[in-house]
């Protein structure tokens, strides 16, 4: 089945209305608390790794080592992550969660798995194997054949430092 462009944007839009209670400002202002999308990321790459240093989470965002040092600050104000130096080698520095961003993770992977469990308790074993399926493919080919976004002007981003 083929979509024309129209026919898929209006598909879109619609199942953005369906679903907007769930990206609604209400349900995830509290557990966010206004992270970008690098911070969640690191998040999840701390959670799961337990410590890393800043060129390993440079490397996980794809991201240069300053601007990495940039998020990893911004989040240490927010008092989600800390920086701890080696005993061994004090010129060695590991980034780790707080007790607060272990909260944060938590509180976001607990929301992902409530609407998850909701899901999956409505759908039958074939219809689960089915949806594996299908965002598996889609994931592979979106992998494989990335969409590359169209070229704009460049603007020059202030952010402050204090």
């Amino acid at each position: 089945m083929k979509f024309d462009s129209s026919g898929l944007e209006e598909t879109l839009f619609d199942w953005v209305d369906q679903v907007k209670i769930i990206i609604s400002q209400d349900i995830w202002e509290n557990i966010l608390l206004n992270c970008t999308k690098n911070e969640l990321f690191v998040l999840m790459h701390l959670y799961r790794k337990s410590d890393v240093n800043m060129t390993q989470i440079a490397e996980y965002l794809n991201a240069p080592l300053n601007t990495t040092t940039g998020i990893v600050g911004r989040m240490e104000k927010k008092d989600m992550v800390r920086r701890v130096r080696s005993d061994s080698d004090k010129r060695v520095v590991t980034i780790v969660l707080t007790e607060f961003g272990h909260k944060q993770i938590h509180d976001i992977i607990s929301m992902f798995l409530a609407y998850g469990q909701k899901v999956m308790a409505h759908l039958k074993t074939e219809e689960i194997t089915l949806l594996t399926s299908v965002v598996t493919k889609i994931v592979g080919l979106l992998q494989e054949n990335p969409v590359e976004p169209p070229e704009t002007e460049k603007k020059i981003r202030k952010i402050a430092i204090e």
